[in-house]
């Protein structure tokens, strides 16, 4: 393994202390706590508050997005590993100003079981009210009629962005939760992986490709996907996944669309835009009006070499929300 770390047991401490030495007037560590980190952005009392939480191994996800306009709190847990459900309760009781609480993340198995005893635990001691989003946007991790079980990936940006947005407004929990739902019902992506990852703690490769070959489908922690085949062009593989998205969420004239091509970790921009070229290009034959493209890493997975592609099918009110201020230390949509 070759990797620029110190011991691989203090990763994910030594991250975070890194985040806040860089962008301490913007974000803070919860009373020290090197596992949850809070907005340091004025906000006014009564605005529903948003957190998340999932593993480290993700950067901008989850703790990238803690700011102006997106999320108030975030818990991390080690790489690919689950925060507890202490973190997460204490990250919803550092994040209520008195209209309670969103809960918005990833729907994966851990990350469940703990953000449920966190809200019961909140409900319990604090009485803080709380309410959950889950987001399952991966289409290649089950197929539309199993909806429900499909893991939440890189469309989880596009829903920070739409909650924060209207807690911002000052919309009740209900309809901070509502219009959540209501743009994850708009969202799909699928990815498609190049090379693994090295989880610091193990030190050896998540799974094996190989050079020839790429990965269909393939989620962000290593999950399978769904095919394993030959290594093809920039468009051949666009084309694929635009088609697998298509036929999942199909889009017809007239339809307005954000794009997001998203880097997993070691894929040059430069390719990423190549991608792009080929979804614009092939959206807009079709008469769909794409806006604010989202082109870059906003939901990694270590060092894996690959891309995701989310579409985000906007009405009115998800353009404006996706539209309003927001900033943090990774993320600001003023130049998108």
């Amino acid at each position: 393994m070759k990797k620029i770390i110190n011991q691989p047991g203090n990763f994910v401490d030594e991250v975070m202390e890194g985040i806040v030495a860089a962008y301490g007037d913007r974000v803070k560590l919860l009373d020290g706590d090197r596992r949850v980190i809070l907005s340091n952005t004025p906000t006014r009392d009564g605005k529903v508050g948003i957190v998340t939480g999932g593993g480290s191994g993700h950067l901008p996800v989850f703790l990238g997005y803690v700011g102006q306009g997106l999320l108030d709190g975030c818990a991390v847990g080690n790489v690919f590993a689950s925060p507890s459900a202490e973190k997460m309760a204490k990250t919803i009781k550092a994040c209520d100003r008195g209209n309670g609480v969103l809960c918005l993340y990833g729907n994966y198995g851990g990350d469940n079981m703990n953000f449920d005893m966190a809200c019961e635990m909140v409900d319990l001691e604090d009485d803080i009210k709380t309410m959950t989003v889950r987001v399952k946007d991966d289409v290649a991790s089950a197929p539309p009629e199993a909806a429900e079980r499909r893991r939440g990936v890189a469309g989880m940006v596009y829903a920070f962005k739409v909650a924060g947005a209207a807690a911002d407004e000052g919309r009740p929990l209900e309809a901070v939760a509502a219009v959540a739902q209501k743009a994850l019902g708009n969202i799909r992506t699928m990815g498609i992986a190049l090379s693994p990852c090295i989880v610091p703690d193990v030190g050896k490769p998540t799974f094996a490709i190989a050079d020839h070959e790429v990965e269909i489908g393939m989620g962000i922690h290593g999950e399978p996907g769904i095919e394993v085949r030959a290594m093809a062009s920039a468009d051949e593989l666009a084309e694929i996944i635009l088609g697998k998205l298509l036929g999942d969420m199909p889009l017809t004239a007239g339809d307005t669309v954000s794009v997001m091509v998203n880097g997993l970790g070691a894929t040059p921009k430069e390719e990423l835009l190549i991608v792009y070229r080929y979804l614009h290009k092939q959206l807009s034959e079709k008469g769909v009006k794409l806006v604010m493209p989202h082109i870059g890493e906003f939901a990694t997975s270590m060092e894996m070499a690959g891309l995701s592609v989310t579409l985000f099918k906007l009405d009115s009110e998800l353009e404006a929300l996706l539209r309003a201020p927001a900033s943090t230390p990774f993320y600001t949509n003023e130049n998108i």
